[in-house]
C-alpha cells in the first residue's frame, strides 16, 4: 500500500503595504513624525512609543523632519553665536 503524497504548505506572507505618495506635510502623521524626531534629538524616548511610532510613520516624513530639525538647530546655534559676539564691546 502506498502512502498518500504529502504537500507542504508554506505560510503566505501578507502583501506589503502599498507605498503611497507622501501625504501633504500638514497632516497629523507628519506632526507625529516631527514629535518623534524631536524626541530623538533629545535622546529620551520610551521603547514602546518608539516601536509604535516606527510602525506608523512614513520614511519620507522622517527624512523631511530630520532635515527641518537640523536646519533649525544650525540656525539656533548661529543665532546664539551672533548674539554672543555682538554683545562684546571693542576694547
Amino acid at each position: 500500500m502506498s502512502e498518500p503524497a504529502r504537500t507542504v504548505q508554506t505560510p503566505v506572507s501578507p502583501a506589503p503595504p502599498d507605498v503611497a505618495a507622501p501625504a501633504a506635510a500638514g497632516g497629523p502623521a507628519f506632526w507625529r513624525t516631527l514629535r518623534m524626531v524631536g524626541w530623538g534629538f533629545l535622546g529620551v524616548r520610551k521603547r514602546s512609543e518608539y516601536q509604535r511610532d516606527l510602525a506608523q510613520v512614513n520614511p519620507f516624513h522622517i527624512m523631511l523632519a530630520g532635515l527641518i530639525g537640523v536646519v533649525l538647530f544650525v540656525l539656533l546655534l548661529l543665532g546664539i553665536i551672533h548674539w554672543v559676539v555682538s554683545g562684546t564691546t571693542p576694547g
